[in-house]
């Protein structure tokens, strides 16, 4: 099937802060011109800086600026650009937005409306992709009334979670242990689901306890190819926000078995609403290895450079690659990932008091550097933290050749990271680098809420963990000591022998 190539000369990005920089950085490597657009709040923002135009829409707050499509879609006809990156959050998975683009004859760098408005409905999300038989967790259908959720919601056993069908970020999301909260958290779930997305419909579906979040992120392209590249684990997250991922999984490192039955079950259910472009399909996986599809996010994720550092693809140009009617670089789901990465949000908040938010101007700031070390971020020294946007300042991102070097690296650049002006959350992952159960690998979802504190590390570590804790510590080192293969022992003298020759000449003339 042959599809028309679109040349893309200009892009605007729907966005701000790290991911817009991500998104001109790709682009300049393409040799695209980018516009930029911007929020009063934003004026000095690198994004800004760095692309070739830059566009006023308003306001701080995001329902004044970033928010409002008709402004994006203005800047863009007003700049003469070809084409729409929505990145993360804000409009990126608002069917609607890409709808308007497609009328406006503005390329959207993503999905197509009707893949977006299927999947970003949890619920419809989950009978797609029931019928395209990829096991989903045990929960109610769509659009029922209280009375007849409180009726069912018990046959799954308690602990269950009443989720809101237009949710994300933990909005509108309760946990209930006991049925006799069910009508205070259900009733709770709904205003603020109501209050956050405009739509206050929930469903209930069965609380996996111990269960680990594990995603697969999608590629796709026009001409029916559709593949994998690998997993990540995403389960240190604290209140339904992921703080630390990593690429490949502990746990499908150790099963490459099932790594390939997660993969074509994330391929089966892209394929199911005809996915074109990149995006992640996430799942739960309980303490039997049982794995159940959550939802699928129909955009680029903020952990995708974990993904892109084990695989050697760059996502945001395959994504272009794509959008311009292309095909995609990659021909295979990857298997066998290179390495491993860990990714660390670096967010402007206090750890030490329950994560409260931090907002002011970063003073100094020093960026890690070295080998296997990259950050992307979208501040810098002088650079205001507003309380308008989410608190993310950067994402600090470690690839090693194993799992125990890139634990290695992402403790030195933690130590190097210095952020002056704003409480951060570097001690946070500091605590969690030396954490005995990270470590060994040994952690779910609830890990940092219920097991982890910045005072003590966690209970104390178990004989198992401690044992998988000194294998790869001993492994790493033995590796380390095969690779010193040139010993450099001091010199005899107190100077090197340069100096000395020098002056044996001079006392020789």
């Amino acid at each position: 099937m042959q599809h028309e190539q679109t040349k893309i000369n200009k892009i605007l990005i729907a966005n701000r802060g790290e991911i817009a920089v991500r998104v001109i950085r790709a682009c300049r490597d393409l040799g695209i011109r980018t516009v930029a657009v911007y929020s009063d709040a934003d004026r000095t923002a690198l994004h800004v800086r760095y692309a070739d135009e830059a566009v006023y829409i308003g306001a701080p707050p995001p329902r004044e600026s970033y928010l409002v499509a008709e402004k994006i879609i203005q800047a863009a006809k007003q700049t003469g650009a070809d084409a729409i990156h929505p990145g993360y959050g804000f409009l990126s998975e608002r069917a609607f937005f890409s709808q308007m683009c497609q009328d406006e004859g503005i390329i959207f760098i993503g999905p197509g409306p009707k893949a977006i408005d299927t999947m970003g409905d949890k619920q419809t999300a989950r009978e797609t992709v029931k019928k395209a038989g990829v096991p989903v967790v045990p929960g109610t259908e769509p659009g029922m009334r209280d009375e007849d959720i409180l009726r069912i919601a018990p046959s799954f056993g308690f602990p269950v979670l009443v989720k809101a069908t237009a949710g994300g970020g933990g909005k509108g999301m309760r946990a209930v242990y006991k049925e006799e909260d069910m009508p205070e958290l259900l009733a709770s779930a709904r205003r603020e689901a109501e209050s956050a997305f405009g739509n206050g419909d929930v469903y209930v579906e069965k609380l996996l306890v111990g269960a680990r979040h594990i995603e697969f992120q999608i590629l796709a392209d026009m001409y029916g190819n559709t593949i994998h590249l690998g997993e990540r684990e995403c389960s240190i997250q604290r209140r339904h926000q992921k703080l630390v991922e990593e690429a490949p999984s502990v746990v499908l490192d150790q099963d490459p078995d099932m790594r390939r039955r997660m993969g074509e079950m994330a391929v089966k259910a892209a394929e199911s609403v005809g996915y074109v472009n990149a995006g992640t399909i996430e799942c739960l996986v309980d303490r039997d290895k049982n794995f159940y599809f959550l939802e699928m996010n129909t955009r680029l994720q903020v952990e995708h450079p974990v993904t892109e550092m084990v695989t050697g693809i760059d996502l945001v140009k395959e994504q272009i690659r794509i959008a311009r009617g292309r095909r995609m670089g990659p021909t295979q789901s990857v298997m066998e990932p290179r390495g491993w990465a860990i990714e660390c949000r670096i967010n402007a908040e206090d750890p030490y008091n329950n994560f409260m938010p931090s907002v002011g101007r970063i003073s100094t700031l020093n960026v890690p550097t070295g080998p296997g070390v990259r950050v992307d971020s979208g501040v810098y020294a002088g650079y205001e933290i507003s309380p308008y946007y989410d608190s993310m300042i950067a994402k600090l991102i470690c690839w090693g050749e194993d799992r125990s070097e890139a634990m290695l690296r992402m403790r030195r650049a933690l130590q190097e990271y210095v952020i002056m002006g704003v409480k951060h959350n570097v001690p946070f992952h500091q605590n969690l680098m030396n954490s005995f159960s990270f470590m060994a690998g040994k952690f779910d979802t609830k890990f940092v809420e219920e097991r982890f504190s910045m005072d003590t590390y966690e209970d104390s570590p178990s004989e198992d963990e401690l044992e998988t804790a000194a294998i790869a510590a001993t492994l790493f080192a033995h590796r380390q000591r095969q690779l010193a293969s040139q010993v450099v022992t001091k010199n005899e003298r107190d100077t090197s022998n340069w100096k000395w020759v020098s002056r044996w000449e001079r006392m020789h003339r």
